[in-house]
C-alpha cells in the first residue's frame, strides 16, 4: 500500500463480504485494497477517519430523465447531477427522452454529450432509445456506446418520443438482440389505459384508476413472449404492480431473460395517503395502495425485483396542476432516494448492505460498470459517507433539483450524506460543492 494517495477509514465499510471496520486505499482513482482497520497508513496519503459512519459504495442510478438540452427549464445536468451527489449517487445513465433531441440518433447523442461535458458533477451515462421510424439507428448508437434502448409500449408524453406497437416491438427488439443489447421498456398496454375510466380532475382515486395494474401486467406479458421468442435482453422499467410479479417469476424461471426494477416511491409512498389534487406524487404508473407496496417489497427480498431507482422526472411546478389529468405526471428524487429507500428498508428489518445491492451493486451490473457498485480492489473510488441514524426532515428550498417540487416535502427520513466521493475526490461535503469533476461513460465494449 506504498503507493496509496488517500485513505478512508470506517468501523462499517460496506463489502461485497459484508459490514466490517476497515481501511481503504486509494491510488489514481481506484481502490487499490480493503485491509484491517487498524493497518499502518502510509506517511505520503492523507487518512480521511470518518469514525462510525458507513462508507457504501456510490450509488449508480440508472433511470434519470436530465431533459438537457432543450427542456432545461425543467433539469439540466448542472443542477441534477448536484442533486445526485448530494444524495450520495456518484453514476447516472440519462434518459433519451424529454430532452430535444432525444437520443435516437448518433448525432442527437454528441449533441447531448456535447452539453454534459463541462456541467456533470458524476459521472453520466446515456440510454438511446428505439422509436418506430429508427430501427437502422440502433446498431450505430450500440456502436457510440449507449447502454441500451428505451422504448415505450403506450404513448410517452411527449410527441417527439412515439411509442411502439407490438409489430415495432418486434422489430426494435429483433434488431437489438442481434448485437446482444439491452432493451428497457415502459410497459403499460396503450388498450387497456383507453378503456380505463378518465374522469380528469383533482381526485387521486380517479387517476389511480385511470392507469390500472392490467395495463402494466398485459404489456408485461407481451415484452416476455417476444423476449422468449427472440432471446433477447430486456428490462421492466418502474414496475409498480404487483399482480405482474407470478408472471415475472415464471419467466424467469424458464430462462427467458428478464430483468426488473421499481422506484423509492413506489416502495415509500402510497396511493392512502395522496392528498387530492397533490400532482407531486403523480407519475406512470402510478403509486399504488399499500399491500400492492407490501407485496413490491417481498419481491426485492427474494430477488424477484433486481434493482430501485429514481425515475427522477422533473418539470416547472407550473405543469404541476391540480388537475392529475393533465398535469405533468413524475417524480423528483434524485437528492433523496438514498434516505427514503433506507428509511422504510430499516422499519421492513433489512439492512444498509440489501439498500447498496439494490441500487449500487445491481444497478451497475445492469448497465455493464464492472468498476462501479462495490468497495473492493481495482473498482472506482467512488464512496458515499451516510449517518444512517441521524434524521432530517425534507425542506424543498434545500434540494439541488432545478424546480424544488417533491412528493417528499414535510417527511422525516433516516440517513444523513455527509460526504460523496468521485475517484478519490470529495465532490460535496457538509453541503459544499467542487467544481463538476464528472466523466462521461460509454458501454463496456
Amino acid at each position: 500500500m506504498s503507493d496509496a494517495e488517500l485513505v478512508l477509514r470506517s468501523t462499517r465499510v460496506i463489502t461485497p463480504e459484508g459490514t466490517r471496520p476497515a481501511t481503504v486505499t486509494v491510488s489514481a482513482g481506484k481502490i487499490t485494497a480493503v485491509l484491517p482497520y487498524d493497518a499502518e497508513v502510509p506517511a505520503a496519503a492523507r487518512l480521511e477517519d470518518v469514525g462510525d459512519h458507513v462508507l457504501l459504495p456510490g450509488l449508480v442510478d440508472t433511470h434519470v430523465h436530465v431533459n438537457d438540452p432543450g427542456r432545461t427549464e425543467w433539469e439540466g445536468f448542472w443542477t441534477a447531477t448536484r442533486a445526485a451527489a448530494a444524495g450520495g449517487i456518484t453514476t447516472l445513465v440519462d434518459m433519451p427522452l424529454n430532452s430535444l433531441p432525444p437520443t435516437t440518433t448518433v448525432d442527437h447523442l454528441r449533441v447531448k454529450q456535447d452539453v454534459a461535458r463541462d456541467k456533470a458533477h458524476i459521472d453520466v451515462g446515456f440510454w438511446g432509445g428505439a422509436l418506430p421510424d429508427n430501427v437502422k439507428d440502433l446498431r450505430p448508437l450500440h456502436d457510440a456506446g449507449v447502454f441500451g434502448f428505451k422504448c415505450f409500449l403506450s404513448p410517452s408524453g411527449v410527441d417527439e418520443f412515439p411509442h411502439l406497437d407490438q409489430d415495432g416491438l418486434a422489430r426494435s427488439m429483433a434488431e437489438i438482440a442481434g448485437f446482444d443489447g439491452l432493451l428497457i421498456v415502459h410497459a403499460e398496454d396503450p388498450h387497456h389505459l383507453a378503456a380505463a375510466p378518465q374522469h380528469g380532475g383533482p381526485k387521486y382515486a380517479d387517476f389511480l384508476a385511470s392507469r390500472p395494474r392490467d395495463a402494466e401486467d398485459t404489456a408485461i406479458a407481451s415484452l416476455v413472449a417476444q423476449a422468449r421468442r427472440l432471446n433477447a435482453r430486456v428490462h421492466v422499467l418502474h414496475l409498480s404492480s404487483s399482480d405482474a410479479l407470478p408472471l415475472i417469476r415464471a419467466a424467469r424461471a424458464e430462462g427467458v431473460r428478464l430483468t426488473v426494477e421499481t422506484c423509492p416511491h413506489y416502495l415509500t409512498l402510497t396511493a392512502e395517503e395522496v392528498p387530492d389534487g397533490a400532482s407531486e406524487f403523480k407519475c406512470c404508473p402510478p403509486i399504488r395502495e399499500a399491500g400492492n407496496q407490501d407485496l413490491l417489497w417481498e419481491a426485492l427480498a427474494d430477488g424477484t425485483i433486481d434493482c430501485v431507482v429514481t425515475d427522477h422526472s422533473p418539470s416547472t411546478a407550473d405543469l404541476k396542476t391540480d388537475d392529475f389529468a393533465t398535469a405533468w405526471g413524475g417524480i423528483s428524487g434524485l437528492q433523496l432516494s438514498l434516505s427514503a429507500v433506507w428509511t422504510e428498508a430499516r422499519k421492513r428489518g433489512h439492512g444498509l448492505e440489501d439498500v447498496v445491492r439494490w441500487m449500487s451493486t445491481r444497478t451497475a451490473a445492469l448497465v455493464g460498470l464492472g468498476q462501479k457498485g462495490a468497495i473492493e480492489a481495482g473498482r472506482d473510488a467512488d464512496f458515499a459517507v451516510l449517518a444512517p441514524d441521524e434524521t432530517f426532515t425534507v425542506d424543498p428550498a434545500g434540494l439541488q433539483h432545478r424546480n424544488r417540487v417533491t412528493a417528499y416535502a414535510g417527511r422525516t427520513l433516516y440517513g444523513v450524506v455527509k460526504s460523496t466521493w468521485l475517484r478519490g475526490e470529495r465532490i460535496v461535503a457538509d453541503g459544499g460543492f467542487t467544481e463538476p469533476k464528472g466523466t462521461l461513460l460509454s458501454r463496456p465494449q
